[in-house]
């Protein structure tokens, strides 16, 4: 045999063994080879799926999504495709891609709906994806989306609506698919995705759709891929999220608007009133003074504080991006805070301010809020509590309009509305689903993933939890620079290349360490 074909019989040898085994180094670099021999027909089926506008409430829009993705299934085969339906809910899109001799199934989830949006924030229109050379706050410029094997900088950012949040974590799934493919990387564990159409709308039919489709969801464990990676740039895994329960707040003062000169110091000021309502609830440190609102407050595990010691040191630098001197508790670690309940002013609206200003006191003034819960506080046990220190400031509350009878009748009248809550849920770190995860992603990365006990933002991760009974993980690709559910939504191109990588080494070795026993 001559060297040459010597040579050329290793490398098969080689490549066969390596296709074989699956490790993270093998399948992360085959990856790698099939995008960047095909980056231009990844960024051009992304900006497709990218132009579909998709608004929860557009039906007519999401089912153009819904059967989109069906057919972005179908082209890889994907068996039992699907839509998940329950009536007046947008259908979630499943399937299942089944692996030789598996022994575990993985449910990857994400959500193919977006935010809500005003178009003229929007630099570019929000559904007419553009690729720009660098991020556009720093001066990018338009480019051309690159076909078939076109190359791009990698620093290059796509702009449109769920770029990063969160069609960016379904292209990176199926470009891993197409990977594994072409370069013959075995597949270790039966997948099956489920994509959501009503996520960033509440999820309002989620449930529903979870308990009429249990059979067919049955699994060992679901990753949640959505949400932006550390602020680092590290990829993190994010064992759970916080809760969250809302609720518009109005305060009467006299029935019309006053001349402030002839009726200050004698008509209360619903201004007044509201800014001490409010801080009667919070102090400057974010500490909540409600009474009882920490009585459920699952404590802080000593596995979680060891995970959250091992976070880059990062605060700083947010600090000094976000025009910070300092923050809150006395510059408490960011992770530490979001393992805590929140008690958020998310707006104030009372009278006018300089063009608008006018010497007068206003008849109502208003504020909204929103609650971040942490295990084990019940939304509705919070919504309680918060009345509950409401009256106790002497207030009487409704749930309607206050009527000129009920001004009458109380000095105080407030009106609450509460909308529908999220409890929080957290996943262990050191538990078999969670361990797996970590090894498998660690194995051939650049350097581990983070360990983060739990994001700052809310999911429905609850729901997977409670009506399937299983662990529920979020894996998030995007950049956390993204501006999600903002104007100018972008993601960096690197972060959905490193997204193909993450998931082909995660579907090529998370079956062999899960059914491994990991050591404590």
């Amino acid at each position: 045999m001559t060297s040459a074909r010597i040579l050329a019989a290793c490398l098969l040898c080689t490549t066969t063994l390596s296709a074989q085994q699956g490790t993270g180094a093998a399948s992360r670099a085959a990856a790698r080879a099939y995008r960047e021999s095909n980056e231009g027909t990844i960024l051009t089926e992304f900006a497709e799926l990218l132009s579909l506008p998709n608004l929860a409430s557009d039906s007519v829009n999401i089912r153009r999504n819904a059967d989109h993705l069906l057919g972005m299934l179908g082209k890889r085969g994907f068996a039992n495709t699907q839509l998940l339906t329950v009536p007046g809910g947008p259908p979630a899109v499943y399937g299942e891609l089944k692996a030789p001799g598996a022994t575990r199934t993985l449910v990857l989830y994400a959500h193919y709906d977006g935010q809500p949006l005003d178009p003229k924030q929007w630099t570019t229109p929000p559904w007419s994806p553009v690729l720009r050379d660098k991020d556009l706050l720093v001066g990018g410029k338009v480019i051309p989306i690159p076909t078939g094997s076109g190359r791009v900088d990698p620093e290059s950012r796509i702009y449109g609506r769920s770029s990063g949040d969160d069609k960016a974590s379904i292209m990176a799934i199926l470009a891993a698919v197409d990977a594994m493919r072409a370069s013959k990387t075995a597949q270790s564990v039966n997948l099956k995705v489920f994509f959501e159409g009503e996520e960033e709308a509440g999820s309002r039919h989620l449930r529903e759709i979870l308990v009429k489709y249990a059979p067919l969801l049955a699994s060992d464990g679901w990753l949640f891929c959505d949400g932006p990676v550390h602020q680092s740039g590290r990829q993190q895994l994010v064992y759970g999220n916080r809760g969250i329960t809302s609720f518009e707040l109005t305060v009467y003062g006299p029935a019309r608007a006053l001349h402030s000169g002839h009726y200050g110091n004698w008509a209360p000021n619903p201004g007044v009133m509201l800014s001490s309502l409010i801080a009667s609830m919070r102090d400057d440190d974010g500490r909540i003074k409600v009474a009882g609102y920490y009585d459920e407050v699952k404590p802080i595990t000593a596995t979680e504080r060891k995970a959250i010691a091992a976070l880059p040191k990062f605060d700083g630098e947010l600090r000094k991006a976000l025009g910070l001197a300092h923050t809150e508790a006395n510059d408490a670690l960011l992770a530490e805070r979001i393992m805590l309940p929140a008690f958020n002013l998310r707006g104030i609206r009372v009278g006018g301010v300089r063009e608008t200003g006018s010497n007068t006191i206003s008849p109502v003034a208003y504020a909204s809020f929103d609650l971040r819960l942490v295990p084990a506080q019940d939304p509705m046990h919070i919504q309680r509590l918060v009345e509950a220190h409401i009256r106790k400031q002497g207030y009487f509350i409704t749930k309607d309009s206050a009527s000129l009878e009920v001004r009458l009748a109380h000095p105080k009248v407030a009106r609450v509305e509460w909308l529908e809550g999220y409890p929080a849920s957290r996943a262990p770190l050191d538990g078999p689903f969670g361990k797996a995860i970590f090894s498998t992603l660690r194995d051939g990365a650049r350097e581990a993933p983070l360990a983060v006990p739990t994001s700052g933002g809310t999911g429905p991760t609850y729901m997977f939890e409670q009506v399937l009974g299983i662990p529920m993980i979020s894996l998030p690709i995007a950049n956390y620079d993204d501006n999600q559910h903002a104007a100018d939504e972008n993601l960096r191109v690197q972060n959905l290349w490193d997204g193909i990588e993450t998931y082909a080494a995660l579907l090529a070795g998370l079956g062999k360490i899960w059914g491994e026993r990991l050591a404590p």
